[in-house]
């Protein structure tokens, strides 16, 4: 089977009617983050909400400032939106590609950490790159949770779709892909968003489940420019074409 592993979003969708269910690996692994969250957001310290959020105005907090453990919940490929999940076009895909995101998308949350597409999550914000109070996201769960997720893909091809920044919180240890989009022979930051939302869509469209049927894959707009293999990671460079 293959894994993709998918960054998070600044923005998200509110609301949510799923029910509750046990997270990817641990959810009393992540009882101390999520308590601090609340400690947090709950009090009335609105400095230290907006530093927490990433944002200026208090006004721009309110909608976020709920207790998470108490909250409407939707699934995590759900609740982002941003560019790769608007390229990612969720809503206009069919049943069988939301059972595959739901299934074999693992999503790098600043909050709830490593948790699958089909895993329930609460609206919440943390600004990319912040402490939550004294703990630090991606040192937290790359010691509580990278051993958990060596064996949960122990059996299963990977292809790493994270931004940089995503790759604190778990290093792949067996062989792995990565995908690098350029433009011009530039890398470029916005269309490597909206091309890993485009390529999630078309592996959840065909159902794919191994590297070799991602190769042959066409994907409109890229062309594979190369391919290098460093050690564990294959990465193969793609030009973008329009």
């Amino acid at each position: 089977m293959l894994k993709i592993l998918f960054s998070p979003s600044e923005g998200k969708n509110s609301g949510g009617s799923e029910s509750k269910r046990a997270l990817l690996g641990s959810n009393e692994a992540r009882k101390n983050i999520l308590d601090e969250y609340n400690k947090i957001v709950l009090n009335s310290d609105e400095t230290q909400i907006k530093k927490l959020f990433g944002f200026k105005k208090f006004d721009d907090c309110k909608i976020y400032m709920n207790d998470v453990c108490n909250s409407s919940l939707m699934s995590a490929i759900q609740r982002y939106k941003g560019v790769a999940y608007n390229y990612l076009d969720y809503n206009s895909l069919d049943a069988s590609a939301h059972k595959y995101l739901k299934l074999n998308t693992i999503i790098f949350s600043n909050l709830y950490g490593p948790i699958l597409g089909g895993d329930t999550i609460a609206n919440y914000k943390v600004k990319q790159g912040n402490d939550i109070g004294d703990i630090i996201p991606d040192k937290f769960y790359k010691d509580r949770f990278s051993y958990q997720l060596d064996l949960f893909l122990s059996k299963d091809e990977i292809l790493d779709l994270r931004a940089g920044y995503y790759e604190k919180f778990y290093k792949v240890t067996k062989p792995y892909t990565t995908l690098k989009f350029l433009k011009n022979g530039k890398s470029v930051s916005h269309w490597a968003k909206a091309y890993r939302g485009l390529v999630l869509r078309e592996l959840a469209k065909r159902d794919i489940h191994s590297m070799e049927e991602f190769m042959s894959l066409e994907i409109e707009g890229l062309n594979i420019k190369e391919i290098k293999v460093i050690k564990n990671k294959t990465e193969i460079i793609y030009d973008i074409v329009q």
